[in-house]
């Protein structure tokens, strides 16, 4: 299987910012709408915007749109490639 480093850097951007390791330590306990995220982490919904998008693509998080709001939880396929892929590291 050939590797997709572009794909697999994505994965671990999204670990690369204490904003982002926050909202990963949030949505442990379940599905989060954005309006809660705001309200926790008190930044601007541009930041927060910013922040989903790089974690979702990632497929580190899942979103799931109900009507104007989006509600994010953790994606445990994307949780595990990223251990899988630091467990072939040793």
């Amino acid at each position: 299987m050939e590797k997709d480093y572009e794909r697999d850097s994505k994965i671990f951007k999204a670990f690369c910012d204490p904003n982002r390791l926050k909202i990963l330590d949030i949505l442990k306990s379940g599905e989060h709408c954005a309006c809660k995220l705001l309200e926790i982490l008190d930044v601007s919904q541009s930041t927060l915007s910013h922040h989903m998008k790089i974690l979702t693509d990632s497929k580190i998080v899942n979103v799931r749109k109900d009507g104007k709001w989006s509600h994010y939880s953790l994606s445990k396929e994307g949780i595990q490639f990223a251990i899988d892929y630091l467990d072939q590291m040793r």
